[in-house]
């Protein structure tokens, strides 16, 4: 059966929002009269959060038990330029310490996000997505550069398939989601947007990306799609 959560009474969670994708993704559960709270958590809005410090990962999840459990959390975090470094387009430009930073904030803080906040999802139909990115399927990758964002996003997507695998033992019909937003109009996009031919509105890509997970069936792993729905190759 398709997912029927939209059409009952839920409770969504959304992480990053303060952000364009993140906040778009609060409006829209916060317009829908089928959403009975929205939660959010972000370092603006909940003092002492730090996606880069585990122990403040821990500590948010516990104060957000309180208004819990959730059928829907979003994880919206992420970074493309850090530190004021975008994305390598050579092999020369790679960093250490650039690509470590990446893999922090793009894949080790995420499964973290995952780990402490997974325990507040309800039971039965529910879904903990995470964005992710199309630079992050290996099978897709065709033009190279990028080196690490895309490294760190295909880790991502196979921290999201393992975490699925074992969650769903205790909930088979909950569903883990590796999202791609499309290219969207926001802080992260801007170095960028030049060369994009339609940048998509942030309530834009939200509504496809909550169209798609409204669609989805329940299945082993995660699930792996862009906000038109389309499955996305690991």
């Amino acid at each position: 059966m398709p997912l029927t959560m939209l059409d009952t009474d839920y409770k969504a969670l959304v992480i990053g929002a303060s952000g364009a994708i993140g906040g778009a993704f609060v409006a829209a559960f916060q317009a829908d009269p089928r959403c009975t709270h929205v939660e959010l958590v972000s370092r603006s809005l909940s003092p002492g959060f730090d996606l880069l410090n585990a122990a403040s990962i821990e500590a948010q999840a516990e104060v957000c038990r309180a208004s819990g459990p959730y059928q829907f959390i979003i994880d919206a975090t992420g970074a493309l330029t850090i530190d004021g470094v975008g994305p390598e387009k050579a092999l020369a430009s790679v960093r250490e310490e650039v690509l470590m930073a990446n893999f922090h904030i793009n894949a080790v803080a995420p499964v973290m996000l995952l780990k402490h906040f997974a325990p507040l999802l309800a039971a039965g139909p529910s879904v903990y997505a995470k964005l992710s990115a199309r630079v992050g399927s290996i099978s897709d990758n065709t033009k190279g550069g990028w080196y690490g964002y895309r490294a760190a996003k295909a880790a991502l997507n196979m921290l999201l398939q393992t975490a699925a695998i074992e969650l769903q033992r205790k909930n088979a019909e909950l569903r883990v989601v590796a999202l791609q937003p499309g290219t969207v109009r926001s802080n992260l996009s801007k170095p960028f947007a030049s060369s994009v031919p339609h940048l998509l509105e942030p309530a834009e890509s939200v509504a496809g990306m909550l169209s798609a997970l409204k669609s989805l069936t329940p299945k082993s792993g995660a699930h792996y799609v862009d906000y038109k729905g389309k499955l996305i190759a690991w």
